[in-house]
């Protein structure tokens, strides 16, 4: 399902859903992250998606990275919590969702990543000093930044 990433627009459609979603930011021994190239934005972003009913936040996020990537991951903490009201993103089926995204720190346990190809069309590891070269949604970016300062407190915003 394509969408549209606003982001403090003022011509933004106004929100008409919040749904909690998570995304992992994955490094490998090597100090690689693990990203990947969405199909509904055209983005790169670290995997992630929404939360089902019965399970925890961790838990989606383990699911989520394996469902898009491959890659089965521990859920080593929290990197942060996200809800900017000013970011919205409007699917083709009329939903507007406003953001609220919680990001953790994984590490993996097994598997190669493989693009899903239904909500990604490539995954792979990617060196951090490549990160800056990928198109990579503003909102997602400060996650990764987030997530690689390494910060002894979660962010929250």
């Amino acid at each position: 399902m394509p969408r549209v990433d606003y982001y403090d627009d003022p011509a933004a459609p106004p929100a008409n859903s919040l749904v909690p979603s998570v995304t992992a930011a994955v490094r490998d021994e090597e100090g690689r992250l693990l990203m990947i190239h969405k199909v509904d934005n055209n983005y790169w972003a670290l995997p992630g998606g929404g939360m089902d009913l019965g399970e925890s936040v961790a838990a989606a996020a383990a699911r989520e990275v394996l469902e898009e990537t491959g890659v089965t991951v521990e859920i080593t903490g929290l990197v942060g919590i996200y809800t900017n009201p000013k970011h919205v993103m409007a699917y083709d089926d009329g939903e507007i969702r406003q953001e609220f995204s919680i990001c953790f720190h994984a590490r993996p346990l097994s598997g190669a990543p493989r693009e899903d190809g239904t909500e990604t069309k490539a995954a792979k590891w990617v060196e951090v000093d490549q990160i800056r070269k990928l198109s990579i949604h503003e909102s997602m970016r400060r996650r990764i930044e987030d997530a690689l300062a390494k910060s002894e407190r979660p962010k929250i915003s």
